[in-house]
């Protein structure tokens, strides 16, 4: 049973790794993998009732955190809808390529702690279009961005899917995640950034393509209000479960179902037509739907895997044959940047339990930043380099060559930077 198992498991997986040649969306693949594996699971055993529980047990867990994810994304969408965004994009005038690198960088670093690395990418993206006209310049400027998107969501319980689900399932907290991460990601995110230094010379040529004057604006005001509501009901997740010990999909809901009536209320004098293009309804229907059956496919196919004992076994050979506790979460790192990151962390959840490693033991910190930042060596080893990918057009082979070393080198010099921090300072 546990090869089956395994075989369709991998198989699923090397499906969603080539679906460019395939042609068949990952979301499809992954929905499939966990069905089937749970399928096994119960075909294979001599007690079904009991794995229906288990199945139950499981379905709860991974509700959680699709539900959040739902929330955030449609928090977003709204704000995008209002054109929120631009409260942040018209800060930036400066056309100095070195200032600029600097600037778009350590903004992206933030913005991705507020909001998650997905989303940040996309706006940054956007971003770069209007400031820099040249596709080879704007190109370099995207590869800093899902660097330093993913290096901002590692130290964030809401900036990264993958810290996201160590803190729903106890793992970590908000202030300890915070406090040990900020300087290892800060590291990881400044090493790339001063090599970057050196290959940026001169200045940006801004776009002169104009905006799409058919497309409905909010007033100034609209804009301001829906913007920081939106990111102050983000910022609010942790505060509703630290209060009231309820888990973080409440306090997102919670924070929806605010912002959706004051959003109600604000455009209740217009037209139907125009008021349905800034509402929560609209919203909803613009959220990447794949995207979250992609990662309810990928969680059920593992918590497959977690029932039938297979990961707890995964964990015994990796101890056995590794040993070093900080070489096996140094290479979960490393294959997040093939293999997607979520299943690897809720693997790793499967593997090592909170009696081994209990609430904010170091090995849960490292191994989030791990995770969030190990992906940016290859563009699909990640969320936000899938985005850019796809908004750009940048090839696998491209990034490989001009961003990928320094990925790498912010990677190992900020795990270098967590070693010794828990070493030497205790942190």
């Amino acid at each position: 049973m546990e090869i089956i198992i395994t075989l369709t498991f991998v198989l699923g997986y090397i499906f969603i790794a080539f679906e460019h040649k395939i042609n068949i969306n990952k979301a499809a693949i992954a929905l499939l993998t966990g069905v089937l594996c749970w399928s096994l699971y119960v075909l294979f055993s001599a007690e079904p009732g009991h794995i229906a529980e288990q199945l139950a047990e499981r379905t709860g867990e991974i509700s959680g955190i699709l539900f959040f994810l739902m929330g955030a994304m449609t928090i977003v969408e709204l704000i995008d809808a209002h054109d929120g965004f631009e409260v942040i994009t018209t800060t930036i005038t400066t056309s100095s390529k070195r200032k600029l690198i600097w600037i778009i960088g350590f903004f992206t670093f933030f913005l991705s702690a507020l909001l998650d690395n997905l989303t940040t990418t996309i706006v940054m993206v956007t971003l770069l279009r209007k400031l820099i006209d040249d596709k080879n310049d704007r190109m370099l400027f995207v590869g800093m961005v899902i660097i330093a998107a993913n290096a901002g969501g590692a130290w964030s319980p809401i900036g990264d899917v993958t810290t996201t689900m160590l803190w729903i399932g106890g793992q970590i907290t908000t202030g300890n995640i915070i406090s040990k991460l900020i300087v290892p990601s800060l590291v990881s995110l400044a090493v790339p950034l001063l090599a970057f230094t050196f290959m940026m010379k001169g200045n940006t040529q801004k776009s002169i393509s104009p905006d799409n004057d058919d497309k409905p604006t909010a007033s100034d005001v609209e804009r301001k209000v829906i913007f920081f509501s939106g990111v102050g009901a983000l910022l609010f997740v942790p505060v509703f479960k630290t209060i009231t010990h309820l888990p973080p999909f409440m306090g997102m809901l919670f924070g929806l179902g605010v912002l959706w009536v004051l959003s109600e209320i604000m455009h209740r004098h217009k037209g139907e037509i125009e008021k349905s293009k800034y509402s929560v309804l609209h919203a909803l229907r613009k959220i990447d739907m794949p995207s979250v059956l992609f990662f309810l496919g990928i969680l059920v196919a593992v918590s497959a895997l977690q029932s039938a004992g297979l990961l707890s076994q995964l964990a015994a050979i990796m101890d056995e044959k590794i040993g070093n506790i900080n070489v096996v979460v140094m290479s979960i790192g490393l294959l997040s940047a093939i293999v997607d990151n979520v299943p690897l962390v809720a693997a790793s959840i499967g593997m090592y339990d909170l009696q081994t490693y209990p609430t904010d033991h170091y090995f849960w910190e490292f191994l989030a930043y791990c995770a969030g930042t190990g992906g940016s060596a290859l563009i699909i080893g990640s969320a936000a380099g899938v985005a850019a990918m796809g908004m750009e057009k940048i090839t696998f082979f491209w990034y490989f060559k001009k961003i990928s070393l320094f990925a790498l080198l912010g990677y190992f010099a900020g795990a270098v930077t967590y070693l010794l921090q828990h070493q030497i300072l205790g942190l």
